[in-house]
């Protein structure tokens, strides 16, 4: 690799004089650009020069009346007097007599000369002047007479003052202060307040050096978009047969799915150029100023095309209209929105320009938005499953270089349900972070897993003060939860409880989700039950109940509601929903349903809630024995596996028992996760 890179660098530099020094030479590409706040340094000290200019003869100095008149006059070295604005009278020596000792301070003022003024004394009036020089050269014959004369010269600091100066001040004061108002960035701000913020990166660019291969899953994804990008790069495959590239692709999926890094892709592979920027770049506070931007970025566009515009974030502009709270007021997100609705697809052509959007609110975007012919496709990034997650694994995995034998891909892989790319690269990023931490050689299979527990469950609270009260109720609600999770066959399956407190929760449990599509009426029953399972040991064992079941209650209520209101699973509701899938909260004002309806759908959730807080207490009281195990197993150990409740209360029920890896049984570990549940929280905690 090194003697081809040499070769490439001989190749560059072909024809070139050799250059020894260490900077590079520099080309029009690399020069660097001038910088406009040197101008205004020239001129303030032009100014300020002009202010310390002397308006006539040079350094004169200020002598007494008395040595003008009994050293000067009287030895009649006085070649003339010039008095200037009647304020001051300037003395001018003969020549041959600033040679004489009596001047020997002029010798060393290099600026002394006969031409110019040596000396200078003020006088109160021209009257008394007048007087004084009479009575003074009373005895000068009229061969020797002094020659006086009376000059005005004008100030020249005064008119720049008030004609240059202060103007110049003023607009300074003005430019700074609507250059902070608009981002600071760089003195002509003001006059580029309406041009587009986007950043271009030409075909030939080099600062994006990501590519396809580096999008690891998002394969449906990626085939859409590099659709667009085969289509810039030969066009004549699609026309020929009469297809036309579709304007602009909306990216859609929850945060962190690589909706941005795919984006990215795109530029690189395109060798097109590309603007890139945010929709909040368009918003400013200055009426206009966005909708002025809109018209600047595909005016750019169309003389590049052609060309890919990305904006992030479109949701900053796109929100519906009509639906914000400054009734009958100009609203300049909507001005901006109308803007982008006319360039995408409005009167004009715009040939050549493909928009590609994001964002993880497409619900609340505008119709006129999301119809073909603006976003002639909806690109849904989601959630990787199993196979993806490998693939952004081993991506992630990358810059670790050094990395345990025991470390598996495929079994990380599998402890992360529901992790996005971005928290796969966070839980990789982390890992390295946990072994250096403990002065490690390599990065270790456990290192990862406690990774998984900091980024889930947050940080570990060793000095944490817990009561043995509270921490044996804790204890027998962490116990209830898995108690119930294990013995309903449809519940998630449970891998991990704790009594560690972490975050803001004083325990958790931890389940393996499975990766299905459809969910039906008795798992949604058995998962309430399990989510119900802390409440109902704490009312069964102790006669009471605590706070610590906040996270619980909340999860549940938001279950059972959505089995009534949304998916129509209640015997009473039957088949009826008023989920609102558009965004576009049509219902805003007024309930679609009645007060009876309203009525039923709250009893018809009570009802659901107390029969799966029924079954998870008649879970309890039938393994009564092995919970008390489990709970006396928590408080030894303050954390438990898969295996130890599979030895205490047998097989799940349908064979399956879930997978987790973990150092040992036996050993407290350094870090826990709470990947769904958060609970066991003190009365405090829920106040604050």
């Amino acid at each position: 690799m090194d003697n081809e890179n040499s070769k490439e660098k001989t190749n560059d530099n072909a024809g070139k004089k050799p250059d020894n020094s260490a900077n590079t030479p520099k080309t029009p590409g690399n020069r660097p650009k001038f910088n406009t706040n040197w101008i205004y340094g020239i001129i303030a000290i032009a100014l300020f020069g002009l202010m310390f200019l002397p308006s006539g003869d040079s350094d004169p100095k200020e002598v007494t009346w008395n040595r003008f008149e009994q050293e000067m006059l009287k030895n009649h070295d006085v070649n003339k007097i010039v008095v200037v604005n009647k304020e001051k009278a300037m003395i001018y020596i003969k020549p041959d007599k600033l040679k004489e000792a009596r001047y020997a301070d002029s010798k060393t003022t290099p600026t002394f000369s006969s031409n110019n003024a040596q000396y200078f004394f003020t006088i109160g009036s021209v009257e008394s002047f007048e007087q004084n020089l009479a009575k003074a050269t009373e005895k000068y014959s009229p061969d020797e007479p002094i020659d006086v004369k009376y000059e005005t010269r004008q100030d020249r600091l005064g008119p720049i003052l008030n004609w240059i100066v202060f103007p110049l001040l003023l607009i300074g004061v003005w430019l700074f202060i609507f250059r902070r108002m608009s981002g600071g960035a760089g003195g002509n701000q003001i006059f580029n307040i309406g041009k587009s913020r986007a950043k271009m990166f030409d075909k030939d660019a080099s600062e994006i050096k990501i590519d396809f291969k580096d999008v690891a899953g998002l394969e449906e994804a990626k085939i859409e978009v590099k659709e667009i990008v085969d289509f810039l790069k030969n066009p004549q495959k699609y026309t020929q047969l009469g297809g036309k590239i579709p304007k602009g692709a909306l990216l859609v999926g929850p945060p962190g799915t690589g909706k941005t890094l795919l984006a990215k892709a795109v530029a690189g592979e395109a060798h097109v150029p590309f603007f890139s920027l945010s929709g909040s770049d368009f918003v400013e506070m200055f009426v206009g100023v966005g909708a002025s931007r809109v018209r600047d970025l595909f005016k750019q566009a169309k003389e590049k095309a052609p060309c890919i515009i990305f904006i992030d974030e479109i949701d900053a502009i796109g929100r519906a209209r009509g639906r914000n709270n400054s009734w009958n007021s100009n609203d300049e997100r909507e001005n901006t929105l109308n803007q982008l609705l006319t360039e995408m697809d409005g009167f004009g052509t715009n040939s050549g320009v493909i928009i590609l959007a994001a964002t993880n609110r497409a619900d609340i975007l505008d119709r006129a938005l999301m119809r073909a012919g603006r976003f002639d496709r909806q690109i849904q990034v989601e959630l990787p499953d199993l196979n993806e997650r490998i693939e952004i694994f081993k991506v992630h995995m990358r810059p670790l270089t050094k990395l345990a034998q025991d470390v598996s891909v495929e079994s990380l892989a599998k402890q992360t349900p529901g992790f996005s790319g971005a928290d796969i690269a966070n839980v990789c990023n982390e890992a390295a972070l946990i072994a250096a931490r403990h002065d490690k050689a390599q990065v270790e299979k456990q290192d990862f897993l406690d990774a998984i527990d900091r980024i889930i469950g947050g940080l570990e609270k060793k000095n944490k003060i817990i009561s043995p009260e509270e921490k044996k109720s804790i204890a027998y609600h962490e116990a209830g939860h898995a108690t119930v999770s294990w013995m309903l066959e449809n519940a998630n399956p449970l891998i991990k409880v704790t009594i560690v407190p972490r975050g803001q929760a004083l325990g958790a449990a931890w389940y393996l989700p499975e990766e299905r599509q459809l969910t039906t009426t008795e798992q949604l029953m058995e998962e309430m039950a399990a989510l119900l399972g802390g409440r109902a040991a704490e009312e069964l064992f102790f006669g009471r109940v605590s706070t610590g079941a906040l996270n619980d209650l909340e999860r549940t209520t938001k279950h059972a509601y959505a089995m009534v209101c949304y998916y129509g699973m209640s015997p009473r509701l039957a088949n009826i929903s008023y989920y609102d899938s558009s965004g576009q909260s049509e219902y805003a004002f007024s309930k679609p349903y009645s007060e009876e309806t309203a009525r039923a759908i709250d009893e018809e959730t009570q009802r659901l809630i107390g029969e799966a807080y029924a079954k998870a207490k008649e879970i309890l009281t039938k393994y009564q024995e092995q919970h008390h195990q489990l709970a006396n197993l928590l408080l030894e150990r303050e954390v438990l596996f898969a295996e130890d409740l599979e030895r205490i209360l047998g097989p799940r029920p349908g064979g399956k028992t879930p997978y987790y890896e973990h150092q040992t049984t036996n050993a407290k570990p350094t870090a826990d996760n709470s990947e769904v549940k958060n609970e066991a929280k003190s009365e405090t905690e829920t106040t604050k």
